[in-house]
């Protein structure tokens, strides 16, 4: 039985990166001996443990056969004769093969190092095609390596086209494809993994409100883009960078347009309920705060109470950080209009619904007083 750090963590500790999880294998052992030795199972799918100390991730080494369609249509086989090349081989880029035994030895078959030190994403083998969650994992491993200059190897894009044109996409689950997505608009350059989902001809099967956010950055010079890319990561969550980019992405459509387009995009999306939420209420936010001034009262207080904004106060900070991303006039200084929403609010969780039930208001009547005098604080704002 012996014992390798493997994955991620060998990866990023070549490169000098922060290494976030450590995940080990196992060869040599089997179930019966890793319980013996303290360590809980985990999953159903193949033998994974936690150790009894550390709590980090063991996985008996392993070989898969394809049986069925989608990342889950494999069978596993994880006996004491795997061997440590055989489970690096299964595995899905080069620099995600190199592990490492307890002396620091590393055991790298597929040149892994090679392609870190030449900024290279590279497919293992032909077994790549066989999982098509690989496409949108690449496309968030750019993500978060092309500020250290990485790219996908032109053969690795070939393989991840001829994914696409089959129907493996179609068989990943809303919620894996969420996890990914999340994953990446969390990286440092979040508009790479757009783009390099563009190139596998992948986008317009998962994402395809996205699809002009791509015409956009190919429209902009690069320093532009660069500007784009700084505008989204001073974004904090996931989630508002997901709206920025939906806004940007559909910025030459009209409002009804757009609304339409989230709508169908919180239905696609297994996301959760707060990042729909963001979506929507950023689409409905931008023509409301940008035109300020032009807008009726009514469409202001519609927005305030689809965002919950008198409520939940809390909610109206990610909003704006979101809509001020999207600014690049900086309207919002020259307009004041963040200023003024913040006023409004102020009025309206002023409103003192106690003293409308004293001077008699109650049950519908004193609903429709309520929302009189919040129509006539969003007329006068």
């Amino acid at each position: 039985m012996k014992t390798y750090l493997v994955g991620g963590a060998v990866r990023d500790k070549l490169l000098n990166y922060p290494v976030l999880d450590r995940d080990w294998v196992v060869v040599g052992a089997s179930v019966k001996k890793m319980l013996s030795l303290g360590y809980t199972a985990v999953g159903s799918d193949f033998p994974v443990f936690l150790h009894p100390h550390t709590k980090e991730e063991y996985a008996l080494a392993r070989t898969e056969r394809k049986n069925g369609k989608g990342y889950k249509g494999f069978s596993f086989y994880a006996e004491k004769d795997v061997t440590l090349e055989q489970d690096l081989s299964r595995r899905d880029l080069t620099i995600n093969a190199i592990a490492q035994d307890s002396e620091g030895q590393l055991t790298d078959p597929f040149n892994g190092q090679q392609d870190l030190e030449n900024r290279i994403l590279r497919h293992i083998s032909s077994a790549f095609s066989e999982d098509p969650l690989r496409v949108l994992r690449v496309a968030r491993f750019c993500a978060r390596y092309a500020h250290l200059g990485f790219r996908v190897a032109s053969d690795t894009i070939l393989i991840m086209q001829e994914i696409s044109r089959s129907d493996e996409l179609q068989h990943l689950t809303k919620e894996r494809v969420w996890q990914e997505l999340e994953k990446a608009l969390c990286e440092q350059t979040p508009l790479i993994f757009f783009q390099v989902l563009e190139e596998a001809q992948a986008l317009d099967i998962l994402f395809p409100d996205f699809i002009a956010l791509i015409e956009h950055l190919d429209n902009n010079s690069a320093a532009q883009s660069n500007a784009l890319n700084l505008q989204i990561t001073s974004l904090d969550t996931a989630e508002q960078r997901l709206a920025w980019a939906f806004c940007i992405a559909q910025q030459a459509h009209s409002e009804q347009h757009k609304k339409l387009a989230v709508q169908t995009l919180c239905q696609q999306l297994r996301c959760p309920n707060s990042t729909k939420d963001m979506l929507k209420n950023t689409v409905h936010a931008l023509p409301i705060l940008h035109c300020w001034s032009t807008t009726s009262g009514a469409e202001k207080l519609a927005f305030i109470a689809q965002a919950d904004l008198v409520r939940s106060p809390q909610k109206t900070a990610p909003i704006m950080a979101t809509i001020k991303a999207l600014d690049l006039k900086h309207s919002y200084i020259k307009d004041n209009y963040e200023e003024k929403l913040a006023q409004l609010l102020l009025k309206l969780r002023a409103i003192d619904h106690q003293a409308l039930i004293k001077q008699g208001f109650k049950g519908k009547e004193l609903g429709l007083e309520i929302k009189r005098i919040q129509l006539e604080h969003c007329q006068n704002s």
